[in-house]
């Protein structure tokens, strides 16, 4: 007998959230996942580069946040400036005169929604955020998508329990869209790809990040880090690993 689930989609951000709970679908559970998305509709109303009236372009450009939003701002800019002393400067939320926390704030999103999914009773939790995933609970099976392969797996992560997050970085198929704060450009030795697992996508978002932003350095960093493993797969064709989450 097949499971129960919910199940639910959401577009935003500029990508596209899948949700599944493994759990009889109760009122309260379904509450639960209209405010996990009606929580990520809102971040991006906060925090879109694109917006003209977000906090993110009015930070920009040197204009009042509304009161409610600075919260909430003041969290991802605690969290940036953590971030960037902890990497070394390889993760920004600064960089060539532009503010843009966007490295850190999808995966913070939807950590928090996966939360109140698990707040609200949900023991079993798949969040993904454009191939970016909080889990808790399972088992889960996760696909790494190959990057020189388009269409096959490069690895599969096994979650038996929980919580684990999983950022990947990368060219992928938007083209090279990370840069070196330090530098303004490109790394010109990193992986084709660079998957990341924590406990917290947060976290593991910051590090695929700048880990990604080390080139060769990466490996070396990444595993002197606790509760993190990563995978990485070089343009090559030949892969590495690091760590055992």
């Amino acid at each position: 007998m097949r499971e129960p689930a919910l199940h639910r989609v959401v577009h935003t951000m500029g990508t596209v959230f899948s949700c599944t709970v493994r759990a009889e679908p109760t009122p309260s559970l379904r509450r639960a996942l209209d405010a996990a998305e009606g929580l990520l509709h809102h971040v991006d109303e906060i925090f879109s580069p694109f917006r003209p009236d977000s906090a993110v372009s009015r930070v920009r450009h040197g204009r009042p946040v509304p009161e409610e939003w600075q919260p909430e701002l003041r969290e991802i800019l605690a969290l940036c400036a953590d971030a960037h002393r902890r990497t070394g400067g390889r993760f920004a939320s600064w960089h060539s005169g532009v503010f843009d926390p966007s490295g850190l704030v999808k995966g913070w999103a939807v950590e928090r929604a996966a939360v109140l999914l698990r707040e609200a009773g949900a023991e079993h939790v798949c969040l993904n955020g454009g191939g970016d995933l909080q889990l808790y609970g399972g088992p889960w099976r996760v696909g790494i998508t190959h990057p020189l392969r388009p269409g096959s797996c490069a690895a599969v992560v096994e979650s038996p329990g929980g919580p684990l997050g999983i950022a990947t970085s990368g060219p992928g198929e938007r083209g090279c869209h990370i840069v070196d704060p330090r530098t303004g450009a490109p790394p010109t030795d990193g992986p084709a790809s660079l998957t990341v697992t924590a406990p917290s996508l947060t976290e593991a978002d910051v590090l695929a990040t700048a880990a990604y932003c080390m080139g060769a350095e990466a490996r070396g960093w990444l595993g002197t880090l606790p509760g993190v493993a990563a995978f990485a797969v070089l343009p090559d064709g030949q892969t590495w690993t690091t760590g055992n989450g």
